[in-house]
């Protein structure tokens, strides 16, 4: 079935980050790479808008209705995609941080029904996916950094599945499901030389879900104290099964941000 998105499903991040040489900074997602001013609190902040290319597959269900299996690559996503926002948000005083990673998309696409003759089936999905968490670092030198992070990420999904020909041929249900799953982690980074760096995270969890992850890895360039942008290939896995809603999905691809502090 052709249906990218991200969750965040989200997500939510969902964690991309990045970090300063010589400096116990990190932040969620395309950070600079380097100091800047504290406010007179003491505290730094971060905004990142993003935006994530992400094929999904999977299988989705609802109501008992036969099992809709989702393939869709990255590529499709400009077919697919009917509106996305995203972004994470970061405060962070000396070793302690906290941020948010959210993601919205909505998304219209076609699948195969499993086990059931029919000609079409449509696919309609709109995500909200945010994860809130904290972060403590617990390793920096000239060129790295590590940090612990835990929190928790929501989960609102909505589907739509309508079958087209066959024994369904009509048969169109909707139904919206909301989840909370625990997260934890690190992330962490290396800097080559002032100016580039690589960034990366790893992030599992459980609750409503069965599972629940996040990983990525990415290249960033700083170009001031201020904004600094990176792209890479992040990976989200989630399995929610309860009272006959699935939605047991993979989604991955490529990601571009920028990151702007202040």
């Amino acid at each position: 079935m052709s249906i990218p998105t991200r969750l965040g499903l989200t997500a939510c991040l969902g964690l991309l980050f990045a970090l300063p040489t010589h400096a116990a900074d990190i932040t969620p997602l395309m950070a600079p790479a380097a100091p800047v001013e504290e406010t007179e609190s003491g505290w730094q902040f971060t905004f990142a808008p993003y935006f994530w290319m992400a094929g999904l597959s999977g299988d989705t269900a609802q109501f008992g209705l036969p099992t809709v299996h989702i393939d869709s690559s990255f590529s499709d996503i400009w077919s697919n995609l009917d509106f996305a926002a995203m972004a994470t948000v970061e405060a962070r005083k000396d070793r302690f941080s906290v941020f948010g990673d959210l993601i919205y998309t909505k998304l219209s696409g076609d699948g195969k029904a499993r086990g059931v003759f029919t000609d079409t089936v449509d696919v309609e999905s709109e995500t909200f996916a945010g994860l809130i968490g904290v972060g403590y670092t617990v390793f920096e030198d000239q060129n790295s950094h590590l940090d612990v992070v835990g929190g928790a990420r929501i989960w609102s999904v909505n589907t739509t599945i309508s079958f087209q020909g066959g024994p369904l041929d009509g048969i169109s249900r909707d139904d919206r499901k909301t989840w909370v799953d625990g997260m934890g982690g690190v992330r962490g980074n290396y800097f080559f030389t002032p100016e580039i760096y690589l960034t990366g995270w790893g992030l599992v969890g459980a609750g409503g879900a069965d599972i629940d992850w996040d990983v990525g890895l990415g290249l960033g360039y700083r170009f001031n104290d201020t904004i600094s942008a990176i792209a890479g290939y992040r990976a989200l896995g989630v399995n929610y099964d309860n009272d006959g809603f699935i939605f047991d999905v993979v989604q991955q691809g490529p990601i571009l941000g920028l990151s702007i502090r202040f």
